[in-house]
This record gives C-alpha cells, structure tokens and sequence, in this order.
C-alpha cells in the first residue's frame, strides 16, 4: 500500500480551517505492522478514513497493489480492506448469529450465489477460525452477538476483519475501550492473528507499551504529518520513555516554530 502526498484539510476558509493530513506519504510493504501514534488532532483516524475511502482526500493519491483508490467507493474498498474499529458494537450485527455474521464477512472476497450464506462446509471453516480466539466461542455458533460480552465481540470483530486475509488491515484504537485484560487479550489475539496471516497492519493506538510491543514499524504523528519514523532494530530498542522523549523534543521544535512565524 502507498499513499502519496496526501492532502485533506476541513472547514477550509473558515475560522475553524484545519489541515488534518498535509501532504503526507507513507509506503508498507507486503506483512509490515505499523503502529501509529499522536496526540489527539495529529490526523490518525483521518489517516484511516482516507484509506478506508470513508473521507476523499483533496490532493494526493491511496494505492492498494499500485492501483489507485481515489474512484473506488468505500463498500468496494472492503473488500481488500479489513478494519476494526474502537466500539465492540461497531464491527458486528448483534441481531444475527455468530456464524451469520461470520457468513457476511466471508462473503466479502468470494462469489455470491442464491445459496444459504451458513453451509456445512462454511460452518466447520469458522469453527476452526473461531477456535484460534481461544474463547469458545466456536461452540456458540447459532448464539446472537448481541449476547456476548464487549472482549468477545471485539475478538468476534478482529476475526472477520483478519480471515478473509484483506491486502491492509486497519486498527483504530480497537483496544482503547476495553477493560485491561481484556486489552491484554484482544493485544495478544492480533498479534497472533496478524503474524500467522502475514497480514500488512496499520494499528493507532494511544497505550505507548502497546506501541513498542507491537510490530515492525512505528511512526509519529503530529499535525497531519509524520514526524518520526523507527523500524528494525531501531523499533526494537525502543521504550515507553524514549518515545515519550521524542514526543516532547517533537512538541518543543513544534512549538517554536509556531512562535516564529508570528514574530
């Protein structure tokens, strides 16, 4: 996946203007796990909405296998796109079964037919996708998702987005709203899932440890840009307090030059 000089400002010409991504460019290569991370404002969600084809950017250009997105609609772009997002509520229908909304999820990357979305041979596929949760959960097939608590439906939520093997997975914050072991497990879950599937990630998360623990790159933003970028050896040396560091030397420089270029 690349972007390239991505541009997308709101409320422009207005009191209110702000410029959420400016002129941004980023590349993955093929199985990259990315963690992004940024004060509230930096442009980390708008990052994913532009990807997604939720928000359209108004300059640059989201390419996904060197073919570009730009005119490609946000229900298209699932297809090659997993997401999962902050609210267990938000990835899955809590009115239809677990096997129906894994079905739908399945449906995604294969070929519609007038046959029932839950056969036979797809239903023992999603036991054996759901017993890599570890939840139990592949004996509650025919069980409402309604019913099953936050950690279960996220866990129910990263599944769908991971199985169907999408060409970027995308991460929003999809551990901010649970509870610590919760956190703990759908953390350990993705990073399971991701590695045995080689999945290209782009994780936000706001939990520094989480951020360091994770994947083989890691980038800064602030102010719709990248202002720090650390992969290899360097991601693995580093801590929670040497990003925290260069997170204020960051805001320092920042702020500096804002107060230049009012004198």
């Amino acid at each position: 996946m690349k972007l390239k000089q991505i541009f997308k400002v709101f409320n422009e010409g207005s009191i209110d203007e702000k410029v959420a991504l400016n002129h941004l460019s980023l590349s993955l290569k093929e199985g990259d796990f990315v963690t992004v991370i940024g004060s509230n404002g930096a442009g980390k969600s708008t990052l994913l909405n532009v990807i997604a084809g939720r928000l359209i950017p108004d300059d640059g250009d989201v390419l996904i296998k060197e073919k570009s997105m730009l005119d490609v609609p946000e229900y298209k772009r699932s297809r090659s796109i997993g997401r999962v997002f902050q609210d267990p509520m938000a990835g899955t229908s809590p009115t239809l079964t677990i096997e129906e909304n894994l079905a739908i999820a399945y449906s995604r990357i294969h070929k519609r037919t007038l046959k029932p979305g839950v056969t036979a041979k797809r239903r023992v596929y999603f036991k054996e996708q759901l017993e890599l949760l570890g939840l139990g959960l592949e004996n509650r097939l025919s069980a409402k998702v309604g019913l099953l608590s936050g950690g279960e439906r996220q866990a129910l939520s990263l599944l769908m987005a991971t199985f169907t093997k999408p060409d970027i997975l995308l991460l929003d914050e999809h551990t901010a709203a649970l509870d610590p072991s919760r956190a703990d497990l759908i953390t350990n879950l993705t990073k399971k899932l991701v590695e045995n599937g080689n999945l290209t990630t782009l994780m936000i998360t706001h939990n520094m440890q989480q951020a360091v623990d994770l994947g083989n790159r890691l980038i800064m933003m602030d102010k719709g840009s990248i202002v720090f970028e650390a992969e290899g050896k360097e991601k693995q040396g580093l801590t929670v307090n040497s990003l925290l560091e260069e997170f204020s030397k960051i805001k320092s420089d920042s702020s500096l030059s804002d107060k230049a270029l009012l004198i």
